[in-house]
Parts: structure tokens; C-alpha cells; sequence
């Protein structure tokens, strides 16, 4: 995937979809799109029985939307970015018949946290820190409006998404974010003796095992994925987001 700021490796039954846009990561729609491509290649590819994702930069999993993105776009344009990251990715991982893990290591922000939470597992690094700060800059982290409060309780997860605090790996498992913490240096050999183990088994009971567990815990995500769609581009079309936006480029507080 040339150019894409991902890339896609297979060894061992093991594929690794790796995140490379120094120096954070920032999201664009061909690196979401990228994302979305290798995990419905490893999805037809029978050699591969677990995926990966990870980062390829040093204590940055990923910062989120690269937010010029959003600065002036028409509603179709935000549209287009949007529906690649909630549905599609959302799809992907639907259909992957295989288990997927995601290694944090260092920063998850935003977009970042919605790469994260659509994979079976997160494993973070000690040093890993997480944080939805969409509304800092006058936008929202409507997907998780959806997600969050399932995993950490209403309240909590408010507090959290309405706030926009950075919160380090060990509050992220007491949430139930993270399913376990590893030293960073072993991160990623953890993500793939992982990978390993589920790649040990039987490929037609993880894949009907999977389906299983996804129809037990879909929870209407189909609908709530197109609304939280639907509530982020109406609010990044507003004066407010727009300013928001502007002052985060400018390196300002925004004149709310």
C-alpha cells in the first residue's frame, strides 16, 4: 500500500497492518481507507488466522483525524471521511472471520480510539495513554457516545468524553478498555504471542466462534454507528467546530 501510510505484512499465519504516517499518525481518508483495504485482505486470505494493528512510530499509536481535513469541507466531504472510519472500518472488522488485536503503544487519540475499539482485543503499553478530545475542538467522539458507556458505565464515560482528559493505560483496563497492560519493549511480541495463540486454533471455530459473539454483542451497532455519522457531520459543519478547528491548526485558544 504505497504512499498510503500503512502497511500490510503476513508471516506466520499472523498478518501485521501498521500504521506509518510520522509524527503522529493524523488520519486521512486514503489511510483510513488503506486500514480498511488490509483487514478485508486478510479477511480472504486463508493463510491468515489473526491481524494485527499496530504503529511503526515510537510512542504514537495514532493522534486521530489529520483535522485539516475538516477545516472548510463541504458536508459531503466530511461525509465521505466519516463513513470510511465508523462504517466501513466497522464493516471490515464484521466480516474479518478472524480474531484482531490492537497493540497501543503510546498516544491513542480521537480517530485513533475508534481504530483501536473495533478490534477483539487492545493491549496497551505501560506507556500508552488514551484520550477523546474531540470536543476541545468543538467536534464530538460520537462513536464512542455509542461504545463507551457499555464498557466503563454512563457516568464514567461521560466524564470522559465530555471532558477530553488523557487517562494513562492503568485507568484504561480498570474502565475495561485494555484488556492488559505489557511492558513497552514487549508490546509487540506480546500482540503476536497473542496473535499466535488464536492462530493456534481450529480456523472454523474462530470464524463461527466470532460470528457468534459478534451477533451476541451487536447491540443495534448498525444503527448507532449511522447516527454517530450522522451527529459528527452536523456538528463540523457548525461556526463553532469550524473555529475550533482553526485555533487547534493555529495554535490558539479558540474565540468561543
Amino acid at each position: 500500500m504505497p504512499d498510503s501510510g500503512v502497511s500490510y505484512a503476513v508471516s506466520g499465519g499472523i498478518a501485521r497492518i501498521a500504521l506509518d504516517r510520522p509524527p503522529v499518525n493524523a488520519l486521512t481518508l486514503d489511510m483510513i481507507r488503506a486500514v480498511v483495504t488490509a483487514l478485508r485482505r486478510a479477511a480472504a486470505d486463508d493463510a491468515v488466522r489473526a491481524v494485527v494493528l499496530g504503529s511503526t512510530i515510537p510512542r504514537r499509536f495514532c493522534a486521530g483525524l489529520d483535522l485539516a481535513l475538516l477545516l472548510g469541507k463541504a458536508g459531503g466531504q466530511v461525509r465521505e471521511l466519516l463513513q470510511a472510519l465508523y462504517v466501513e472500518l466497522h464493516e471490515a472488522q464484521c466480516n474479518l472471520g478472524k480474531p484482531s488485536i490492537a497493540a497501543v503503544g503510546g498516544a491513542a487519540r480521537g480517530g485513533g480510539m475508534t481504530l483501536a475499539i473495533s478490534c477483539d482485543v487492545i493491549l496497551a503499553g505501560e506507556g500508552a495513554t488514551f484520550g477523546y478530545p474531540e470536543t476541545k475542538i468543538g467536534v464530538l467522539p460520537a462513536i464512542h457516545f455509542a461504545h463507551l458507556p457499555r464498557i466503563a458505565g454512563r457516568h464514567r464515560a461521560f466524564e470522559l468524553l465530555f471532558s477530553g482528559r488523557t487517562f494513562d493505560a492503568r485507568e484504561a483496563r480498570d474502565l475495561g478498555l485494555v484488556g492488559r497492560i505489557v511492558p513497552d519493549a514487549e508490546l509487540d511480541a506480546a500482540a503476536r504471542a497473542l496473535a499466535a495463540d488464536f492462530a493456534s486454533k481450529s480456523p472454523a471455530v474462530m470464524r463461527l466462534g466470532r460470528a457468534a459473539f459478534m451477533r451476541q454483542n451487536d447491540n443495534d451497532d448498525r444503527r448507532r454507528i449511522a447516527a454517530a455519522v450522522e451527529d459528527f457531520c452536523s456538528i463540523a459543519a457548525t461556526e463553532a467546530a469550524q473555529e475550533g478547528i482553526r485555533a487547534f491548526l493555529q495554535k490558539r485558544r479558540p474565540n468561543w
